[in-house]
């Protein structure tokens, strides 16, 4: 049996679960409505007020499947009640970012600045205080979604390993490398 697909998920106050005859799961909350389509084979119930994921056989994709959807309804429950959030930091002399609506303004080095359009689920803030590093602040309610995003922000510069310059999460650590006068 798998550790996570056994473990039931604690359905909070407030979040309401369906699934579709198609066999898609709608969890609504507070902080709004989360789809995701589920394999034929697993089967999502509520039971006392906790929601249990089960699997037909242990077959092998019986059993990576029964983990991997306990995981994502965990995470819309999460999602739908408190939210998720990440922190980007902009690492470089003359970094900047300025959010409008749903367009993040970036100035990274290149020769123009970059305009990214974010989808409308995740809301950005974006903020410069004298001292430290700017750093944009991505919340939503969809962890899938979020994590994407962020990725493809921190592609746009990575941080480089010499001086550490680039666009990293606020909690990585970016391993620093000796330069060509350290090897002599």
């Amino acid at each position: 049996m798998s550790r996570i697909g056994k473990k039931p998920v604690v359905l909070q106050s407030g979040v309401t679960i369906n699934v579709t005859p198609a066999n898609e799961l709608v969890v609504k909350g507070p902080k709004g409505e989360l789809r995701q389509l589920i394999d034929r084979d697993i089967k999502v119930k509520v039971e006392d007020g906790n929601i249990v994921v089960e699997r037909p056989t242990d077959q092998i994709r019986h059993r990576a499947l029964h983990g991997l959807y306990r995981s994502l309804v965990a995470n819309m429950v999460t999602g739908v009640t408190t939210g998720f959030k990440r922190e980007l930091e902009l690492v470089g002399v003359g970094y900047r970012a300025a959010v409008t609506g749903q367009t993040i303004d970036l100035a990274l080095g290149f020769s123009h600045n970059i305009i990214f359009e974010l989808p409308k689920e995740i809301k950005a803030s974006a903020t410069a205080e004298k001292g430290q590093n700017p750093r944009i602040i991505l919340e939503s309610n969809d962890k899938q979604l979020l994590g994407q995003v962020a990725a493809k922000l921190r592609s746009l510069r990575k941080p480089e390993p010499y001086k550490g310059k680039g666009v990293r999460y606020s909690d990585e650590v970016v391993r620093r490398k000796a330069g060509k006068s350290a090897g002599k």
